[in-house]
This record gives structure tokens, sequence and C-alpha cells, in this order.
């Protein structure tokens, strides 16, 4: 099965005290490396985030973002440094004596100090939250694959389309090139007989002939070009992860369409190279899109 690796999925679910959205992001990447950025009460379930992540993908840089909301989130506490306050008390007592400042030092003057008193606010972690999070990623990760899948089967229909007109190059290809050691041997004999303008040794032209078919024999790299685009297509309806594999065969046909290049002695063989080598390389752009 064709799966693209971009994709995108999200998922809210709330709870009496929470609200908890996770977001799935993937691009292309030549492994699989999954990334989580979640507040810190929720790190202790990051191993089992991934293994819930791995279940469904298989190749490609993961993004995921978590965000909680909710009263249940945070949890307030009032701080109170009575040491602090102990002190700032007799500093203004000793300053009022010492200058005679008269007036009184209220509730009011010390609540106002923010290093005197002030809220701290800690991050909860508990069993019901890890659990929402937890389906959250599993529900998200879901959406993410149905993208994935659905931009994998134009990825494969395009992938077939581009194989189609490869396939018909490559046997155009094939039935064009014993033309061309016949077209080499009657430009040979013309010029032979307009050198010796008589007598042509036969077996001598055979023999060059011989020599240009040998050198110019692409019907080795055509069987392979073929094999190489039979055995793609058999790939695409594979159900495992098929990437690898796809960019492997890409590589080989590539190599075969450079090799039936160099032996070119012939400018149509050459501009058909030069067509094959166009449909490889969109071929290639698409495989680098798939798990």
């Amino acid at each position: 099965m064709v799966k693209s690796m971009t994709g995108f999925g999200r998922s809210k679910m709330e709870s009496a005290a929470f609200s908890v959205n996770v977001e799935v992001k993937t691009v292309n990447h030549r492994f699989c490396e999954i990334i989580i950025r979640m507040p810190r009460q929720l790190m202790k379930i990051e191993d089992k985030m991934k293994k819930k992540l791995s279940q469904h993908i298989r190749r490609g840089r993961v993004e995921v973002y978590v965000t909680i909301a909710g009263e249940g989130s945070v949890e307030r506490k009032v701080h109170v440094d009575w040491n602090l306050i102990e002190d700032y008390y007799l500093v203004i007592k000793q300053a009022q004596e010492k200058y005679g400042i008269a007036g009184n030092i209220t509730l009011q003057d010390l609540l106002t100090r923010n290093e005197l008193l002030h809220i701290e606010e800690n991050e909860v972690g508990n069993e019901e939250l890890e659990n929402l999070v937890l389906s959250a990623t599993e529900e998200a990760v879901l959406h993410l694959m149905q993208m994935r899948t659905a931009e994998g089967d134009e990825l494969k229909k395009d992938l077939l389309a581009s194989l189609s007109l490869l396939n018909t190059e490559v046997t155009e290809l094939k039935n064009y090139a014993p033309l061309v050691v016949s077209a080499y041997k009657e430009r040979l004999k013309k010029r032979v007989q307009e050198f010796v303008q008589g007598q042509i040794d036969e077996s001598r032209i055979l023999t060059e002939v011989a020599v240009f078919a040998d050198k110019a024999d692409i019907n080795e790299e055509l069987t392979r070009l073929n094999s190489h685009i039979q055995q793609f297509i058999q790939t695409l309806a594979e159900k495992e992860p098929i990437g690898r594999k796809l960019d492997f065969l890409v590589q080989e046909m590539n190599r075969e369409a450079n090799t039936i290049g160099s032996k070119a002695n012939d400018s149509n063989i050459a501009q058909k190279v030069v067509e094959i080598k166009s449909l490889l390389e969109k071929i290639k752009e698409q495989v680098q899109n798939i798990e």
C-alpha cells in the first residue's frame, strides 16, 4: 500500500477537569524520527506516546504538539515568606523610631510586596490527564493516517501513469535499436564504395558491423530496465512500507538509462534517453514522499 510521508491529524478531548488538544504533523525523512512537545508533567508518558505513533508510522519526521487547558491542569498555592515579612516589619519600625516618622504599618503595606507574598502555580499530572492525552494521540494519528493514505493513493495513480509512459518509451527503443545497426551497415558500405570504386570486401564490412553492433548493443540494458519497471509496479501493491525499495529501483533504472545513453550512436536513441531520464526524475521526486 502506498502511503505518503506527509500528513496532519488533530484531536481534542475533554473531561470535567481538563481539555486536551493533540496535533500530529509528519514530513519526509529517511528514517522515523518522533519529536514531542508537551507540558513537563506529561514527560513520563512520552515513551507510551511514541509507541502508539510507531504502531502506525514507520518512516518520516513526526512532530507532536500537546496543549492542556482547564482548571484541573494547574494547582495554585499562596506562598508567604514569613521570615522576610518579619524583617521587613522590624526595619520599618526601626526607621520610624530613628527618624521620628509617624504612622502605622498596615496589612496592605505588606501584601502589596511581591517578594513577601505571591501565588505559585504548579502543573498537575495525574492518571486521568495522562489517559486523556494518550486517547487524543491515538485519535490524532488515525486522522493523520487517513490523510497519508489518501495522498498515497494519488501518488500511486501518478506513478502508474509515469510508469506507463516509461514502458512505452522502452518498448519503442527496443523496436528501434536493431535499425541502428542496419543503418550503420548501409552507411559503411556507401563510404567504402566511394573510396574503392569497385570490389567490396563483404567479410570486412560484416566484421566492422559486428564490432559496432557489439558496442552499441543495448538489449541487455533494455531488458533490465523493463524488469525494474515490472518490479516497481509489483512493489506498489505491497502492504509494508515500500519507499526505500522504490528508491532503490529508481536508482537502478537511472543506471540503465545512463548506460544506454553512453552506448547511443544515434540521435533518436539519445533523444529517447533524455525522455526516459526526465520521466525517471519525476518518478524519483514522487518516491521521495512515500513511506
